[in-house]
């Protein structure tokens, strides 16, 4: 009998649930993880909302329906991606103590709630580094008796988001030819391709081990370039 699962997809905006835009994704995706891991889906919850304030559950009734629904079941939560849930490690962390479990389908089913926390942390360090760097270049400018206001913080967040994009579009021009070669020698999954990196002692763009979902995204950026 297959194992089952309560599925939820969220957006961040009206706007963004008006149009459909990203929620058809995020369905095939865990539509997609169910079906490769031999997983029942069944009902899967839809979250609109602007994303102000919503890293509080009771902003959030689609989700906390669908942990109701997973502890009638007795069965796990599914995300497409882990910023669905939310990008900050606190809330993810308060979720945990619900006590209800959480897949992720690009990390695949075997990830554990340490690794979670683990990547939630690194979604958070990642926001510090582009605030940290606005405010550098804002510091900069300033110093030069620029007026700071609106169109120039927005430009020195933009800049600061460009320079982090550049750097990972960087490292996946230089790593993609080695997953190329890795995956003709035969590995499969993101987690081969993670350990064989890793094996070849190839560090990701902050130094550190690869595993499944720093693999996809150095293939998604492929796929966008």
């Amino acid at each position: 009998m297959a194992r089952h699962l309560i599925g939820y997809i969220r957006v961040s905006t009206g706007k963004q649930g008006r149009s459909g835009l990203g929620l058809e994704a995020q369905r095939e995706a865990i539509a997609r993880f169910a079906q490769a891991e031999g997983f029942s889906l069944g009902r899967v919850f839809t979250e609109i909302e602007t994303g102000k304030g919503s890293d509080a559950l009771e902003r959030r009734p689609q989700l906390s329906a669908a942990l109701g629904e997973a502890r009638r079941c007795k069965c796990s939560v599914v995300v497409a991606k882990l910023d669905r849930l939310s990008r900050d490690v606190h809330f993810i962390s308060g979720l945990m103590a619900h006590r209800v479990p959480f897949l992720v389908a690009e990390l695949g089913s075997d990830v554990d709630p340490f690794i979670l926390h683990l990547f939630a942390a690194l979604a958070e360090k990642e926001r510090a580094m582009v605030s940290a760097r606005t405010k550098a270049a804002l510091a900069a400018a300033k110093a030069r008796g620029v007026k700071l206001g609106g169109p120039e913080l927005k430009a020195a967040r933009k800049n600061a988001v460009v320079s982090i994009k550049a750097n990972a579009d960087r490292l996946a021009a230089n790593v993609l030819p080695i997953i190329r070669e890795i995956q003709k020698a035969g590995a499969s999954t993101l987690r081969d391709l993670a350990d064989a990196l890793n094996a070849r002692g190839i560090p990701t763009a902050r130094g550190g081990k690869w595993y499944a979902t720093s693999v996809s995204n150095v293939l998604s950026r492929a796929a966008e370039n």
